[in-house]
């Protein structure tokens, strides 16, 4: 049988399991020519995928109701009628959560499990490492000697930002929701220090004491009061890289936040979100940067790795709960 999840209905405020419904057919797909027939073998879960799941306007359109949910997958190719992909191809892509499927193969890319674990290529050598890499040095310009924060700095982006920082020849400093995550970035990922944020009596005061000579670059991944802390302690001439704001996806009201634009202008700072796909130009340079920290040992990476497809939504809820260290993938 073929497993499907759809969206069943829009979230209000944190997704629950009733959000999705799981369907089954019979597995008896066939291709025509040009088409492959792919076997999920992991799926990535993002919070980026909550902003989808609600009907609001975005850079890309939202999930529709009653449809299969789609993010990051790795699949095998089971069969094929297309003349670029044979039997036992391995292909990274933006499909559906389905066991099986049939592609044409646009937008898909082969990956090589005898380079680096498939799992990988969702997660350090691909979108999450591209977003780290280009939203670093695209947005932010590092200097060697200089002070980056990272908030969400655990997570599957914050990992990798501050391990190409310090590679980078910068004074690294993470924000992340647990003791045991503040001493995974220190031993594993070479961060300089770290702030538990549920622990921290004062963030504004912590900042200033782990970064005695002010913020430089802040890589921002969860926005909030974190982040409003961190504009307390930017340098003249910072550079804030918004990547994402997992702490306001859920709020059902409008958050309330400090005024940016005084902190902007006293220090000449620039502001500036991003999407990936923004530098889409730069990702075989980026990809090939990334590669070879991997291979020199220079770049490591933690995985949170949650078995059955069954589990897709639990894995996708638990991200908003800071439950990954790491890229959160679901192996079917």
């Amino acid at each position: 049988m073929i497993k499907t999840i759809l969206l069943n209905n829009r979230p209000k405020g944190k997704p629950t399991i009733s959000n999705f419904e799981f369907t089954t057919e019979n597995d008896n797909l066939t291709i025509k020519e040009g088409e492959i027939l792919l076997e999920t073998a992991y799926v990535s879960v993002d919070p980026y995928l909550r902003g989808r799941m609600s009907d609001a306007k975005s850079y890309v359109p939202p999930f529709e109701l009653n449809k299969p949910i789609q993010s990051g997958v790795i699949a095998k190719v089971i069969s094929s009628k297309n003349k670029n992909f044979v039997e036992g191809d391995y292909v990274s892509g933006l499909l559906s959560w389905k066991t099986q499927q049939v592609s044409n193969g646009e937008g898909l890319l082969k990956v090589d499990g005898s380079k680096a674990p498939l799992s990988t290529y969702l997660g350090v050598l691909g979108m999450t490492g591209l977003t780290a890499y280009l939203g670093l040095n695209e947005i932010g310009k590092p200097k060697a000697g200089e002070t980056i924060v990272i908030s969400g700095a655990a997570g599957a982006v914050g990992s990798v930002v501050g391990q190409i920082a310090k590679i980078l020849g910068l004074r690294v400093i993470g924000i992340a929701g647990t003791d045991e995550k503040i001493e995974l970035l220190k031993t594993k990922f070479g961060f300089d220090a770290g702030i538990n944020y549920n622990t921290s009596k004062d963030i504004n005061a912590d900042i200033a004491k782990v970064a005695p000579n002010g913020v430089d670059i802040y890589f921002d991944n969860v926005g909030g009061p974190i982040s409003d802390a961190v504009l307390f302690n930017i340098n003249r001439f910072a550079r804030i890289i918004i990547c994402g704001a997992i702490s306001v996806y859920n709020n059902t009201e409008l958050p309330k936040s400090i005024s940016v634009q005084p902190f902007l202008v006293k220090n000449s700072a620039l502001m500036q979100g991003f999407i990936v796909s923004n530098y889409a130009d730069k990702f075989p340079k980026a990809m090939q940067k990334l590669s070879t920290w991997l291979t020199e040992g220079k770049l490591t990476y933690t995985e949170t790795i949650v078995d059955g497809f069954d589990n897709i939504p639990n894995a996708f809820i638990d991200l908003f709960e800071g439950k990954n260290k790491g890229k959160m993938i679901v192996e079917i």
